[in-house]
């Protein structure tokens, strides 16, 4: 039988206070007072810096960014400095590792393969990139070839970032998770150097499929591909009353 996973449409909720909901989760999980969760949110603009960031990944300076109406804020999830804003799907599993097969790096790698089933059955082809972590969008000159076939085992080359992982791992439960550009301006990541690679180009659904996407029917596509993936039987559950059972 599948695990249950509750699903929870946050909307737009602040970096901190997203933090500060996932660490009560996260306590709870620990508890086994509640089963998994997965929390789907989009953030004001900001940028967070993983717990391996270096400060020239942001070159301007912390100042300079929050003069554009960006946060800073740092974060203990793994990865580089990367950007979330309004349009970008946000998807925070708080889940017990124990029934993934206790494994961070098959986990990671399961999530992968979420974000390219549900990219696929947008109409966006996505894969891996050898040695990093997160989904590509291959060069659009021959879409039916594979990234690992155009550029190598471990190059970027001209396939374009749509996803992102980093996650955080405390007595077997997660928190943080993964991110997909949906609709959200491109631009912030061009200040920055996303996920630590220089020269790397970002892209969106709605960039590559030439129109606005409905972020709420891609949220779904997300969700049915992480039941599957990881055989759970999702619960929809309101906002409200996860708050009123987290305390």
């Amino acid at each position: 039988m599948a695990g249950e996973i509750l699903v929870v449409r946050c909307g737009i909720v602040p970096y901190e206070e997203a933090r500060e909901l996932q660490r009560q989760l996260a306590a709870r999980r620990q508890r086994d007072e509640i089963p998994d969760v997965l929390l789907l949110i989009e953030h004001p603009p900001v940028y967070t810096r993983g717990r391996r960031s270096q400060p020239e990944e942001l070159p301007m300076g912390a100042e300079w960014y929050e003069a554009q109406g960006i946060e800073v804020r740092d974060t203990d999830r793994g990865g580089l400095v990367t950007y979330h804003g309004p349009g970008q799907l946000v998807a925070y599993p708080i889940v017990d590792l124990g029934a993934y097969g206790d494994d961070v790096h098959i986990y990671v790698r399961g999530l992968e393969r979420v974000m390219i089933e549900a990219l696929g059955e947008a109409g966006v082809p996505a894969e891996t990139i050898e040695g990093l972590t997160g989904v590509w969008v291959p060069r659009r000159r021959d879409e039916n070839r594979s990234i690992q076939a155009e550029i190598g085992p471990s190059a970027v080359g001209e396939a374009r970032k749509i996803g992102s992982i980093g996650l955080h791992v405390s007595r077997g439960v997660t928190t943080h998770g993964l991110a997909i550009n949906v609709n959200n301006d491109l631009q912030p990541f061009e200040w920055i150097v996303p996920c630590g690679i220089e020269g790397v180009a970002m892209t969106s659904l709605s960039r590559e499929l030439g129109a606005e996407q409905d972020l709420g029917a891609f949220a779904d596509t997300l969700v049915a591909a992480y039941a599957r993936v990881f055989d759970r039987e999702p619960v929809a559950v309101e906002h409200g009353a996860l708050l009123q059972t987290s305390g």
